[in-house]
């Protein structure tokens, strides 16, 4: 048992560990962030009038929820060179999976604009808004309390489905982990120190997000706290 923890402490403290982390990490950041952008223009585009637009937009979601994301990583790392497309291992891994996760953030970020109730829209339409400004200043600040939470939750699943990339070799935590344990014959300890890093990037993430909510909630209740009523004293002087 005390050479299995020092195994594990060896890899977990080197270099090719930590790099492996940083590569899953960045991954991660790239591939979500994307997803976030490409979600938002997607879920705009469903709540387009143009039928085309919807329609394209709709097709998007129903191909890239509809189909396994290893099909994708592949796809795109194998099949789109014959059509004179290539990218990196890491490349091809990052365009993948921002696809796919743009399908889920669009349907995340529709459910938090439909959220918002008609009547607002409505009444920002009467006071001259144009329709962008309606989404921008009124829509989507509200519309986050709902989307954060899931999209938070994607984030954590996003570190974990990232692992798929090592299977067109992009060199992320779990690749090193299985090269590692290959040359090593050292499997348990070399996968366990994987899990350790995964189980700490997914902690410090649940974490921040929880922070995040939190002071979300707490400027929600400020702005929706009841106004006081006005008082006119003797004077006729107005307070509150």
């Amino acid at each position: 048992m005390e050479a299995f923890f020092e195994s594990m402490r060896t890899y977990v403290l080197s270099e090719n560990f930590f790099r492996g982390a940083l590569i899953t990490l960045a991954l991660t950041i790239l591939s979500q962030t994307i997803g976030i952008v490409l979600g938002l223009v997607v879920a705009l585009a469903r709540t387009s009038r143009w039928s085309v637009i919807h329609t394209v937009a709709g097709l998007y979601i129903w191909f890239l929820r509809g189909t396994p994301v290893l099909l994708q990583l592949i796809f795109v790392y194998a099949a789109l060179p014959q059509f004179g497309v290539r990218f990196s291992a890491f490349q091809s891994a990052v365009v993948a999976l921002s696809l796919n996760e743009g399908a889920y953030m669009a349907e995340i970020i529709r459910g938090g604009i439909d959220s918002v109730g008609s009547g607002q829209r409505l009444a920002s339409r009467a006071l001259g808004m144009k329709e962008w400004q309606v989404m921008r200043y009124v829509v989507l600040p509200q519309a986050l309390r709902v989307i954060i939470p899931p999209t938070g939750n994607q984030f954590i699943g996003m570190l974990k489905t990232s692992a798929l990339a090592s299977v067109i070799s992009v060199q992320d935590l779990l690749l090193t982990a299985q090269r590692t344990a290959s040359a090593n014959f050292d499997y348990v300890p070399a996968l366990a120190s994987a899990a350790v890093y995964y189980l700490a990037l997914t902690t410090i993430f649940t974490l921040l997000q929880s922070r995040l909510e939190q002071r979300l909630s707490i400027e929600h209740r400020r702005r929706a706290r009841p106004l006081q009523p006005l008082v006119a004293d003797a004077s006729g002087a107005v307070t509150p």
